[in-house]
């Protein structure tokens, strides 16, 4: 009879312990997929913008041919970034390569009445200014979800099952160019 009570005194606590470290292990579990979740709708979001591009830019050539470098520079980072798997972190530089770029041929094309009257033209920038809502919703939520994440996993006691299952720190999505931080300049 004895023993069964020792048995009890070392169980229960036993038990209670192992359904905590499965509570914490669930909890990072469903943390780390809403982390990949909500990746996978940023990197659709930024295809949506990757495929519009081409469109704009094919728009814009026949209107300001005197814009061709631009035009060309955003052809180029638009490559870049569809072809950059990288990191959030990576991805977040190129991302801030092509924004800017963006921002650039956007002012630029002000000065273009004609082009700005053009309903292929507004359809595009419509739905390319659309489309940058779209990524920066999606950012937004991608980023609380790292947060989570990160908190979970450098937290007492939850750090403890993190590192004992792998669980690490995820990379927020930055934007590290101060050309981008900054609104452009309209100037007539």
């Amino acid at each position: 009879m004895e023993i069964l009570i020792v048995l009890a005194v070392i169980a229960v606590p036993v038990v209670i312990i192992l359904g905590y470290v499965i509570r914490i292990y669930n909890a990072l579990i469903r943390i780390k997929n809403q982390c990949d979740e909500s990746w996978s709708d940023v990197e659709t979001e930024m295809q949506r913008r990757y495929d519009l591009i081409p469109n704009l830019v094919n728009t814009v050539k026949g209107y300001a041919s005197h814009e061709k470098e631009l035009l060309e520079e955003v052809t180029r980072l638009r490559e870049q970034a569809v072809a950059d798997h990288g990191s959030p972190a990576h991805q977040a530089q190129t991302e801030n390569m092509l924004q800017g770029a963006l921002g650039k041929l956007m002012v630029r094309l002000e000065a273009y009445p004609d082009l700005k009257a053009n309903q292929n033209f507004l359809e595009l920038q419509r739905e390319l200014t659309n489309t940058e809502d779209r990524i920066q919703a999606a950012l937004r939520f991608y980023n609380g979800n790292v947060r989570d994440n990160n908190n979970k996993v450098q937290v007492f006691p939850s750090n403890i099952v993190a590192g004992i299952f792998g669980f690490g720190l995820r990379e927020f999505f930055e934007l590290q160019n101060e050309e981008a931080r900054q609104a452009p300049t309209v100037q007539f």
